[in-house]
């Protein structure tokens, strides 16, 4: 945990860096207005080829892009299923392979490619102007190892079927502290002027051990909603700087993450944000299973 003088110490290290990546030219990225930033519930899998509410939400949501959106230069996805230890890494081959991450579903699943390309310049000037909490050291860059986990290709297949922009993954270190994926997160926010879509891509409550399948989308544990409302209440408000601080919430948050790493893209979304100037507009505001969230968010 951070103590106050490691806190701002750290935040003033982070924010020159955004604004230096706000003035500095990238020659792989233009500049371009400013992009929205998504917070995606992915939930089951399945949802990437069912044919339900979340995925024709997220199919309504890419067509939204070309005509409310700009058509983004890249997407740079923050997925909840790649977790790394020491530092932070950024996809950076030229063709990611699509990783089927998950077992005991139908063979149509594991047959899903998205061949959408990478961004190996792109990657290796955003791994250098963005850096890492703390240390400031540059983002690592993964060139054969990594690839589209389902946290990422089960959104981005529904909303950009065609697989033409480019894509770069952003790993999660987890053995940091919530309010260092925050920090990392803030830096992110000049890439919005790059023609860079930020998705953060997990579940606002996700619970696996206690799922209850065949349940109505509006029925979910006290716990589930509790969680669900206090969070959805502090976007609304936003109050963004109170989202590193969930586990403080006791009982309801152990419920509602056993294990973090769901909850944790969430920080990256919000800190590329302008708090109290960009509203949250919410969908897909209900329940998998009755532990798992799946309330979806776009700012801008």
């Amino acid at each position: 945990m951070l103590n106050r003088r490691d806190f701002v110490g750290a935040l003033g290290a982070v924010l020159p860096l955004a604004d230096a990546l706000a003035a500095e030219p990238l020659r792989a990225l233009k500049k371009s207005p400013r992009m929205p930033v998504l917070f995606l519930g992915h939930g089951s899998p399945m949802n990437a080829i069912g044919d339900n509410a979340y995925r024709r939400s997220w199919q309504a949501l890419g067509a939204e892009f070309g005509r409310k959106y700009p058509t983004p230069q890249l997407i740079l996805c923050v997925s909840a299923h790649w977790l790394t230890q020491g530092g932070w890494f950024l996809t950076a081959m030229a063709k990611p392979k699509t990783l089927h991450d998950f077992g005991g579903f139908p063979q149509e699943l594991f047959d899903q490619q998205f061949p959408a390309p990478g961004a190996p310049a792109a990657a290796a000037e955003i791994a250098q102007a963005v850096r890492q909490p703390l240390s400031g050291a540059a983002l690592g860059l993964d060139r054969e190892e990594w690839g589209f986990d389902h946290g990422t290709w089960s959104v981005l297949k529904p909303m950009f079927p065609q697989a033409q922009i480019p894509v770069v993954q952003l790993s999660m270190d987890y053995g940091r502290p919530p309010a260092e994926h925050a920090m990392l997160g803030r830096q992110l926010k000049a890439l919005r002027e790059r023609g860079v879509l930020i998705v953060g891509s997990g579940n606002l409550v996700h619970n696996l051990r206690v799922t209850r399948r065949g349940t109505a989308p509006d029925q979910a544990y006290d716990w589930a909603h509790a969680f669900d409302r206090i969070v959805a209440d502090q976007l609304e408000k936003g109050e963004l700087a109170a989202l590193p601080r969930f586990q403080s919430l006791g009982a309801v948050a152990q419920q509602a993450h056993p294990t973090h790493e769901h909850y944790l893209p969430l920080l990256y979304a919000a800190g590329a944000v302008d708090a109290g100037k960009e509203a949250p507009r919410f969908f897909n505001a209900d329940f998998q299973s009755a532990s798992i969230s799946m309330r979806s968010v776009v700012w801008g």
